[in-house]
């Protein structure tokens, strides 16, 4: 648009330059050596008005460059592994029944907090009744039949007792004191047999009565009712579970972590989770341990046709190691099969001056890396620097920069501005 207004300019000069020579010559007589000097003139004055629109238009500068910096800052740096974890119960136990027949009264509720040996449930069944009583009434047969052998192993020693006499004074046999002898031994073995049998008398009675009753076998409380007050158990098929009982004094959380991260994680590295209802609360603790094989393991058949599926369709899917640690819960906040967002801390640094990772060169053979450092003139210097933590975002920097200084992160696009100036020289049309 400037050229064709130029243009057009010089076009009107051009011709008033001519109406005006051409009345000077007419009406005032110049002479031709004045008009050549106006036209050479007017050819100069148009020459050098088109040569700076053209150098304004085709030969302007480009932009100087500018950077995108960030400051180096001095910041608290961890390197960690994230996991998701869920929580389970410190210990759970399943009290189950071994009898079967109806459950006559439950003794707990849902929620309530149980001491070991704490009756739990009584089984009404006329069959282990009637073993109990068979069982106590074979313990006081038992016992009978040794006071009955204690009394016939007095009188053997009385006899034994007599013949000894006898024999010292001559007026008795050898045998009748032998014979007397041998039933005072026969009589205390008797009785050593009848208190072995009143042991397992006893141990029949204390078994018959664990059919009719169960107790708590730990301390915890009560987290889920399986058998219902009234129902029917039969433990002659399986082993029916009446409720299951956990302590959450203490919670576990076992939190899945993968193939690739399992290698750099050990026992005894600090671990921090957050769950769903508390996301600003953190609770600390250690790893305590790490399961050798995936839950996957018990999953897998031992049939050959079996076991090569389950060994394609493992490798096909990603591969969890559990990692366990314990966390105090005092108050019962946590609960079981929540979820727990899990970070296991691998390293940390204090008060570490960090730059954006992006900031980071390539490396080199020393593991150094390249930064690009903006000096106070405002010109780029290379920088070689020693990366300690690196968590993908900041970059921990031992030595090479100083806190404060601002490193290149990037460069203002050229392509974009490039694009402007190709546009901004290629001419427009011409109007006259």
């Amino acid at each position: 648009m400037k050229l064709a207004r130029l243009m057009r300019t010089c076009l009107s000069m051009e011709l008033a330059k001519n109406k005006a020579t051409h009345i000077s010559a007419t009406g005032l007589g110049m002479n031709s050596k004045s008009k050549t000097i106006l036209r050479w003139l007017l050819t100069a004055v148009v020459l050098l008005a088109l040569g700076s629109t053209a150098k304004a238009v085709f030969f302007s500068e480009a932009p100087a460059s500018s950077y995108l910096t960030a400051k180096a800052v001095v910041m608290d740096l961890e390197e960690a592994v994230l996991a998701t974890g869920e929580l389970k119960a410190f210990n759970l136990v399943s009290v189950g029944a071994q009898a079967s027949g109806q459950v006559k009264s439950l003794k707990v509720e849902l929620g309530q907090k149980v001491q070991k040996g704490q009756l739990i449930a009584e089984i009404d069944s006329l069959t282990q009744q009637n073993s109990l009583k068979t069982a106590e009434a074979s313990l006081r047969d038992v016992r009978a039949q040794r006071l009955a052998k204690e009394a016939t192993l007095r009188k053997a020693e009385a006899t034994l007792k007599r013949q000894r006499l006898l024999v010292e004074q001559e007026a008795g046999s050898q045998q009748d004191y032998e014979d007397a002898l041998a039933a005072r031994d026969i009589a205390r073995e008797d009785i050593k047999a009848l208190k072995a049998q009143i042991e397992k008398a006893r141990i029949e009675v204390s078994t018959a009565k664990v059919d009719l009753g169960y107790t708590a076998p730990m301390d915890g409380r009560v987290v889920a009712i399986i058998t219902k007050q009234g129902q029917t158990v039969n433990a002659a098929q399986s082993s029916p579970t009446i409720i299951m009982l956990a302590q959450l004094d203490v919670m576990t959380v076992e939190a899945e972590i993968s193939e690739a991260d399992v290698v750099r994680v050990k026992p005894g590295q600090m671990v921090y989770f957050t769950i769903l209802g508390e996301p600003d609360h953190r609770y600390e603790t250690t790893l305590r341990a790490i399961e050798p094989a995936p839950e996957s393991i018990t999953d897998e058949d031992t049939g050959s046709s079996s076991g090569s599926s389950s060994s394609s369709s493992s490798s096909s899917s990603a591969v969890y190691y559990n990692g366990l640690f314990d966390v105090p819960n005092p108050d019962g906040k946590l609960r079981i099969s929540m979820t727990a967002q899990c970070t296991i801390v691998l390293s940390h640094a204090k008060n570490a001056v960090c730059v954006p990772s992006t900031a980071l060169g390539p490396k080199d053979r020393q593991g150094g890396y390249l930064v690009r450092v903006l000096g106070k003139d405002g010109q780029p210097m290379d920088r070689q620097v020693r990366v300690g933590i690196n968590d993908g975002t900041q970059a921990q920097i031992l030595e090479g920069v100083q806190a404060g200084e601002r490193v290149i992160i990037g460069e203002a696009g050229t392509s974009s501005s490039e694009d402007e100036q190709t546009t901004r020289r290629r001419p427009p049309p011409m109007r006259l």
